[in-house]
């Protein structure tokens, strides 16, 4: 004898069926006008001397006295005193800055180099002494380098380099920020499952420093790069005791020359220099903006991202 079993139902529960919660939607994002203010007056703190930088270049003596210091002139003449400071003194513009891209980019090249491989070797290396090395480093930063400008200048006399370019490129090579900044960089940079593969696969310290390690240096090698290279092109108290021949002057040295004679001139012939002066810091500028635009994208992301499983 077979029996059916009743069909279970299920008794309609008291009140309305629950419904799907809602999405929620997204938040908008919030705009503070406060912050919005602060980082406004930022960027007019920065971006105004580089505008009257550029508008008074276009003027002459009596306009750059007469006329609104933030707006052009009624008769604005930027290519006429690009032609002057190019030509002025036998062309001797073109000759200070040729010796100042060759101070920046030696030094920032060299620094930036020792600086990887000091601060590699402070993050992956454990020798006797180290850490009183290392500390050693770190006061270094606190001294300012104008205090060292007139030792320097004694040590560089007494072996005959002063009013060459090696006084000026030898002492740029020495950053100890930067050796501070890539040693800290290095040590979470460079994995150490990652050398140590590269050993175990017979690779000598030489080669993993320059085939591995350097690469994924790079954003913190550019930085320390960056860094001496603004330095050395704005360097003005070591060129200024160091160099007597206006041949080997940088910019920063030459433009003052200039502006002393515009002062001492006063409303005569000299005093027409300082439209060049003005119009010489402007085209001075240009070569950092260049190299910044060119190299920022390694400060992106390092190149290590995602190479290695820990």
């Amino acid at each position: 004898m077979t029996t059916t079993m009743p069909k279970a139902t299920t008794a309609p529960a008291d009140g309305p069926a629950p419904t799907a919660p809602k999405r929620r939607r997204s938040a908008s994002p919030r705009r503070s006008t406060p912050l919005t203010i602060a980082m406004l007056a930022a960027l007019a703190y920065f971006l105004l001397p580089l505008f009257w930088l550029l508008v008074a270049s276009t003027k002459s003596t009596q306009d750059l006295f007469d006329s609104f210091g933030l707006w052009f002139s009624g008769a604005p003449q930027l290519l006429e005193n690009i032609s002057q400071t190019f030509t002025q003194d036998d062309g001797v513009f073109v000759d200070w800055l040729l010796n100042t891209a060759v101070y920046a980019v030696v030094s920032a090249v060299g620094a930036a180099m020792i600086a990887a491989a000091a601060g590699y070797g402070f993050a992956k290396f454990r020798f006797r002494g180290d850490r009183a090395a290392f500390n050693l480093v770190l006061g270094a930063i606190m001294v300012p380098a104008t205090a060292l400008a007139i030792p320097t200048y004694l040590l560089f006399a007494q072996v005959g380099l002063v009013n060459t370019p090696w006084a000026i490129i030898l002492p740029s090579l020495v950053n100890p920020f930067g050796l501070y900044l890539m040693r800290v960089y290095a040590a979470d940079a460079v994995p150490d499952s990652l050398l140590e593969a590269a050993r175990i696969d017979g690779a000598g310290e030489a080669r993993i420093f320059f085939r591995i390690a350097l690469r994924l240096l790079g954003p913190g090698l550019v930085t320390v790069l960056l860094f001496t290279l603004v330095t050395t092109w704005n360097n003005y108290f070591l060129p200024l005791i160091m160099l007597n021949d206006p041949s080997l002057y940088p910019i920063t040295v030459g433009l003052s020359s200039w502006a002393a004679q515009a002062q001492n001139g006063g409303g005569g012939a000299s005093g027409d220099m300082l439209p060049l002066v003005v119009t010489g810091s402007m085209i001075s500028i240009v070569p950092l903006v260049i190299a910044f635009l060119m190299l920022q994208r390694y400060w992106q992301s390092g190149l290590a991202t995602g190479s290695v499983k820990q």
